[in-house]
């Protein structure tokens, strides 16, 4: 399965991009009148004060089932709460950048996230993010949430099929890795023993970043969840320096996106501050919980839980649920 992994990870995000992409040609077929949403009978601080426990909540979940917090976030928030789903978008990116901003600098000083192998992804990803973020914002809404609901229907797809591999197998370093001097050493503590390791498959993983920054942009989902699987199964790199190379990666992958909705107005303060607030006290607390935890059981419930907001966003931009 790991050896076939890769395939299989380039395979789903080629036809997700081409399946978002697609969308520009809908929207100059066809224009739809989008009618005016009815004003909410609650007061302006019941939304915010809704919002943080929700996110409080969504904090936990991922990090007990090993998840960004925008990945949960924007197809929850968008499919069951009265947002505009670019001002969900936005949000979005600005909570996977508050977390990816806080862990950053403790990964690198720890030694897990490298740099030599975050900056050349971190370029393409990050490029590709103000382009996906224009096409987001140029799209019809329907477009959008279609396009979502299949991405993270395609996400689950990806969960479901993944195995984890601690250290993958690279008997040599192909000759990109080695001018770019991609490899390196960590500490193992809980082996205490100090790893050695190099990556293969440079050129398809790079290839690959350029749909991930697209999707990323696009729909606000900071980039984790496939991040990961590109740099240890497809490029060989260890897990943990994977997860931690990830982690980095949203930093700058997600300033990029997120300016692009600044600018364009589609960042609302009521919306974020809380989202915020809540996703990392909710962080800190699903890492206290995490050590008496069986993190296997919560990824399933993290599942269940994209698993029907994929299809709460792919039916409401359908009109079939609205």
């Amino acid at each position: 399965m790991v050896q076939r992994y890769p395939k299989l990870v380039l395979a789903v995000t080629v036809f997700l991009t081409a399946f978002c992409t697609a969308g520009l040609v809908l929207a100059s077929a066809e224009t739809s009148a989008a009618a005016p949403a009815a004003p909410s009978s609650m007061p302006w601080w019941a939304w915010p004060l809704i919002l943080f426990v929700v996110t409080f909540l969504l904090g936990i979940v991922a990090v007990l089932g090993g998840v960004g917090g925008g990945v949960l976030f924007v197809p929850i928030i968008g499919g069951f709460f009265p947002f505009h789903l670019d001002f969900v978008r936005g949000a979005g990116l600005l909570v996977a950048l508050a977390g990816a901003l806080a862990a950053g600098p403790g990964l690198l000083k720890k030694g897990m996230a490298d740099l030599r192998l975050a900056l050349p992804v971190a370029l393409i990803a990050s490029s590709c993010a103000i382009v996906g973020a224009m096409l987001g914002l140029a799209l019809p809404t329907n477009v959008v949430q279609i396009s979502l609901g299949v991405t993270i229907l395609g996400i689950v797809a990806i969960m479901l099929m993944a195995r984890k591999s601690e250290y993958p197998e690279v008997r040599q370093a192909d000759a990109l890795s080695t001018a770019l001097r991609i490899n390196g050493i960590y500490y193992e503590a809980s082996t205490g023993q100090s790893v050695n390791w190099q990556i293969h498959r440079t050129k398809q993983g790079l290839a690959t970043f350029v749909l991930i920054g697209v999707m990323a942009g696009m729909f606000g989902l900071g980039a984790g969840w496939a991040n990961v699987p590109v740099l240890n199964l497809m490029m060989g790199a260890p897990l943990k320096v994977s997860v931690a190379t990830s982690k980095f990666l949203l930093s700058i992958t997600d300033t990029s996106a997120a300016w692009i909705y600044v600018n364009n107005g589609a960042v609302l303060p009521m919306m974020v501050v809380p989202s915020i607030i809540g996703i990392m006290l909710g962080s800190i607390v699903g890492v206290r919980i995490l050590a008496k935890t069986k993190p296997a059981a919560v990824r399933y419930i993290v599942i269940v839980m994209l698993l029907f907001a994929g299809s709460r966003a792919l039916l409401k931009g359908l009109g079939i649920w609205n």
